[in-house]
C-alpha cells in the first residue's frame, strides 16, 4: 500500500476510535462534563494529562526547533518539563483539596470576589485562544501533507472532529479519548526515533544514540560522534555550532522561567487533577503523567539531531555542494506541494543547496521536521502514516482540553456564578456546549491565520499564563495576606504588561524584534517571567494598603494547606 492509502487507513481508524470512545463515555451531567464525574483512575488520568499537555507544539514543533537552532531549543525542554514538576508538587494536590471545577472558581472563592473570578475567566480564555491557535495550525500542517489538501481545509477537518467529541463528551469523553490519543502519539513518536537510532548509531534507545558514534552502511563505527558531525555541518553551512547557543544567558533564563511558570498556570492542565477521586490520587496521577511525558521529552533532542543530519545530507549531498533538483529526494517535492518547503534556484545551476542566509536556496518551515523525518530517512510507508496519526492525536487532544476550559469558563464561571445563578444543570450544560462550538470557530480562524509557527505561538500563551494566573494561584494557596484588590490588580497589570510587550514586538514593530531593542535583553517569549514578577509586586503592594483578608478566607487557606485528613475532596 502507498503512503496516501495507509495514511487514510491509520488516521481513519484512530478517528473512529476517538469518536467511538466519545459516544461511549458521553457526559450526562455537568459534573461529568466538567470533571469526568471525578472517578478517573490515576494511571489513566496520568496518560490523559500527558496527552493534554503534549500538544502539537511538543509533537510537531519542538523537535523542529531543537533541530534548527540546537542548544537554544533546550529552553523549551527545560521550561516545559520543569513547569510540570512545579505544577505537580506545588499546586495540583492543593487545588484538588479545594475541590472546585475550574481555576476561575478557585480564584473567585479564594479572593472572595466576582470581579476576581471574571478577570481570571478573561485571562483563561485569552490564554486558551492563544494556545489553541498553535494546535489548529499543527492540524493544518499534518493534513496539508498527508491528505493532500491545503492547510485551511485541514483546519476545517480538525475543527469538525474536535467539535464532535469535545462538545458531546465533555471532560468524561475527552479523558478517555486522550488515553487513546496518548497511546497513538507516543507510539508514533518513538517508532521512527528507534528506527533512525538503529540505522545511524546501532543503538535501539535514541537517548543513547544521541551521544553515540555514527556507523556506516556495514555497521562499523566511523569514528565520528553524532553531535561532532552536527557541529561540523552547522559551521560549514554558516550556522552557529549546534551544541552552542546564540541566545544571551539572561534571555535563556527568562524564556525558561516564562515557560516553566506558564506551564504551572495553564488552566487546561490544572483541571485534569479534579477528575480523580481523592487528593492522594492527584499526586499519584501527577507522577504517572511525568513518566509518560518524559518518554517523549528525553527522545526529542535525539530525534532532532538525527533529523538534522539526514536533512542536510539529503539536500546538500555527500560532498555538500547540493544535488540536482531532478534527482532530489521525493520528500522535498512532496513537501513543496504544501508550500512549507520552497526552492529558489539563485545561481541557475539546477541544484538545490541549503545554508544560512543569502546563499541558501531552500526555505524550510521548521514545523515539518518530525512529520518529514520518516520520509527523509526512507522508513517504511506505514511509519510515515503512523507519524501523521500521532501528530493529529497530539494536536486534537490538547485542542479538546483547551475548548473545555473555554466552555466551562463561560458556562460555569461567567453565567452560573455571575449572571444566571439559578440556571438548571441542563441549561448550564447546553451553554457549555454552545461556548465550545463558538470556541472551535474562533480557534479555526486563528489556525487559518496563525500569528507564527506552532511552538512560538504556544510559548506566548505560556508567557501570558505565567504573568496572570500563576501568581494568583500560588499566592492564593501559600499566602494569607493577599486580598482581592491585590490579586485583581496583579493579574490585570501582569497580563497587560506582558501582552503589550509581545504585541509591540510581534505585530506592531516586528522589524525591531531583536536583542538591541528588547528590554534588558529579554525577548517577547521570555517577557512572561518579568510580567509574573510585576504581578507579584503589584499584588503585595496593593494588598498592603487595602483591607485585610477576612478571617473565614484565612481559615480556608489553612484548610487547603493543612487538610484535616486526605480523603475525599468536597465538591461544590
Amino acid at each position: 500500500m502507498d503512503v496516501q492509502t495507509l495514511t487514510y487507513l491509520i488516521v481513519g481508524v484512530t478517528f473512529a476510535l476517538y469518536i467511538g470512545i466519545a459516544i461511549w463515555s458521553r457526559a450526562g451531567s455537568t459534573k461529568e462534563f466538567y470533571v469526568a464525574g471525578g472517578g478517573v483512575p490515576p494511571v489513566m488520568n496520568g496518560m490523559a494529562t500527558a496527552a493534554d499537555w503534549m500538544s502539537a507544539a511538543s509533537f510537531i514543533s519542538l523537535a523542529g526547533i531543537v533541530s534548527f537552532v540546537g542548544y537554544d531549543g533546550s529552553v523549551y525542554l527545560m521550561g516545559w518539563t520543569g513547569g510540570y514538576v512545579l505544577l505537580a508538587l506545588c499546586m495540583a494536590p492543593y487545588l484538588r483539596k479545594f475541590g472546585k471545577f475550574t481555576v476561575p472558581d478557585f480564584i473567585g472563592d479564594r479572593y472572595y470576589s466576582q470581579a476576581a473570578r471574571t478577570v481570571a475567566v478573561v485571562c483563561a480564555i485569552f490564554i486558551c485562544f492563544t494556545y489553541i491557535a498553535g494546535q489548529m495550525r499543527g492540524v493544518g500542517v499534518v493534513f496539508s501533507r498527508f491528505l493532500e489538501v491545503d492547510v485551511d481545509t485541514g483546519v476545517y477537518i480538525g475543527m469538525a472532529v474536535v467539535f464532535f467529541y469535545a462538545v458531546l463528551g465533555g471532560m468524561k469523553g475527552i479523558t478517555y479519548t486522550q488515553v487513546a490519543q496518548y497511546c497513538v502519539l507516543i507510539f508514533a513518536f518513538m517508532v521512527p526515533a528507534i528506527f533512525i537510532s538503529v540505522m545511524m548509531t546501532g543503538h535501539i534507545l535514541p537517548q543513547v544514540g544521541f551521544g553515540a558514534e555514527l556507523i556506516d552502511a556495514a555497521g562499523n563505527g566511523t569514528g565520528t560522534y553524532l553531535l561532532d558531525k552536527l557541529d561540523g555541518l552547522s559551521t560549514e553551512l554558516g550556522f552557529a555550532q549546534y551544541t552552542e547557543g546564540s541566545k544571551s544567558m539572561i534571555d535563556v533564563f527568562f524564556i525558561t522561567g516564562a515557560l516553566m511558570f506558564g506551564t504551572a498556570g495553564l488552566p487546561h492542565v490544572i483541571v485534569r487533577f479534579f477528575t480523580v477521586p481523592k487528593v492522594k490520587d492527584a499526586r499519584v496521577s501527577a507522577g504517572w503523567a511525568l513518566v509518560f511525558i518524559a518518554i517523549m521529552y528525553t527522545t526529542i533532542p535525539a530525534l532532532a539531531a538525527f533529523s538534522r543530519v539526514n536533512m542536510i545530507e539529503t539536500i546538500n549531498g555527500p560532498d555538500s555542494t547540493g544535488v540536482a533538483y531532478e534527482t532530489a529526494p521525493e520528500w522535498i517535492k512532496n513537501w513543496e506541494n504544501t508550500g512549507l518547503i520552497k526552492w529558489d534556484d539563485k545561481n541557475a545551476d539546477g541544484k538545490i543547496y541549503y545554508a544560512k542566509g543569502a546563499e541558501s536556496e531552500m526555505k524550510i518551515d521548521r514545523d515539518i521536521m518530525v512529520l518529514a523525518t520518516p520520509e527523509i530517512a526512507q522508513l517504511p510507508a506505514w511509519v510515515i502514516a503512523l507519524v501523521a496519526a500521532g501528530g493529529l492525536a497530539a494536536a486534537l487532544s490538547t485542542s479538546a482540553g483547551l475548548l473545555l476550559v473555554i466552555s466551562t469558563s463561560v458556562s460555569h464561571d461567567l453565567l452560573k456564578k455571575n449572571f444566571m445563578p439559578d440556571i438548571s444543570d441542563k441549561k448550564e450544560l447546553l451553554f457549555a456546549r454552545i461556548a465550545a462550538a463558538l470556541g472551535i470557530i474562533m480557534a479555526g480562524y486563528f489556525g487559518i491565520n496563525p500569528p507564527g509557527f506552532v511552538a512560538a505561538v504556544v510559548a506566548i500563551a505560556f508567557g501570558l499564563a505565567a504573568s496572570s494566573l500563576f501568581p494568583a494561584i500560588i499566592m492564593g494557596i501559600f499566602s494569607k495576606t493577599i486580598n482581592k484588590e491585590g490579586a485583581i490588580a496583579g493579574m490585570v497589570t501582569g497580563l497587560l504588561f506582558t501582552a503589550s510587550y509581545i504585541v509591540y514586538f510581534k505585530f506592531v514593530n516586528p522589524e525591531l524584534n531583536n536583542a538591541d531593542n528588547w528590554l534588558l535583553g529579554i525577548s517577547p517569549e521570555g517577557m512572561g517571567m518579568l510580567g509574573m514578577v510585576v504581578n507579584f509586586v503589584v499584588a503585595y503592594g496593593v494588598s498592603k494598603v487595602t483591607a485585610a483578608v477576612p478571617q473565614n478566607v484565612v481559615d480556608m487557606v489553612e484548610s487547603i494547606r493543612f487538610p484535616k485528613g486526605a480523603g475525599e475532596a468536597h465538591d461544590h
